[in-house]
């Protein structure tokens, strides 16, 4: 009867001591697999490490001056054409939706100025057109185009934003950049002085928004906090003057 008990207890202890030794195998398998399984997904860095999203296939509405656009893949425009805003090669109002020409790649979304347009495309370039009197569209003119052309030295653009005669791009890596009428600072360059390629605005950065007005510019940081500057005849950059600003001030 002892011998049998005893069998027992070791047959016990031995299986315990595979159940402990399986166990320990598995963690030691978990604490290596896991790392290499579980991916998270990248977000805007606070400490500029990081790049920002962009969503190649978004679509997206805008509504300009006289004009209206929508981005599916291609851009669509309707409305006012005077100045070739609507981007099928002629200048003839449309009352019906109709395509937007020279796109070189797919569209993910789109902005509507005043008179000009442009459209984010999904090789993260910038494409423009319509009314190019103040270099609103970026291709170092200021000749109007009814189909589309490319903004010059623009890559890894994740937004854009169309002001009244001027032109925004946040890059990934979260600088802004600025072209066009500048007459109330709202390129953000320091000047007043009209630009027909891209200018980076000074003084910022980690941005993930921007928002053009008819001659003011915002942006939000990663931090949460709201940049302005441009025009600010009706105090539209809250600061508490009527100063026209050629650089970002932090909205109180």
């Amino acid at each position: 009867m002892k011998t049998r008990n005893r069998v027992k207890k070791f047959s016990l202890g031995r299986t315990h001591l595979r159940f402990t030794t399986v166990s320990i195998v598995f963690v030691l398998i978990l604490s290596v697999c896991i790392p290499s399984i579980i991916v998270f997904p990248k977000t805007a860095s606070a400490t500029g490490a990081g790049t920002l999203p962009f969503d190649a296939n978004q679509t997206g509405v805008s509504a300009g001056g006289l004009h209206s656009l929508r981005a599916d893949g291609k851009v669509w425009a309707w409305g006012d054409n005077t100045y070739g805003q609507l981007g099928d090669g002629t200048t003839i109002q449309r009352s019906t939706p109709v395509v937007v020409q020279g796109l070189k790649a797919q569209a993910s979304t789109v902005a509507a100025g005043g008179t000009h347009s442009l459209a984010l495309l999904q090789d993260q370039s910038v494409a423009a057109w319509g009314n190019n009197d103040h270099g609103q569209l970026g291709e170092g003119t200021t000749t109007n185009h009814t189909t589309a052309v490319t903004v010059s030295g623009l890559a890894d653009i994740v937004a854009v934003a169309a002001g009244e005669k001027y032109s925004l791009a946040l890059k990934n890596d979260g600088t802004v950049w600025a072209w066009g009428d500048n007459s109330s600072g709202q390129l953000g360059d320091g000047t007043q002085i009209e630009r027909t390629t891209p200018v980076q605005v000074q003084g910022l950065s980690q941005v993930t928004s921007i928002a053009a007005g008819a001659e003011t510019s915002m942006a939000i940081t990663a931090d949460g906090k709201v940049w302005a500057w441009g025009n600010n005849c009706y105090s539209q950059l809250g600061d508490g003057t009527t100063n026209n600003q050629a650089n970002p001030i932090l909205v109180p």
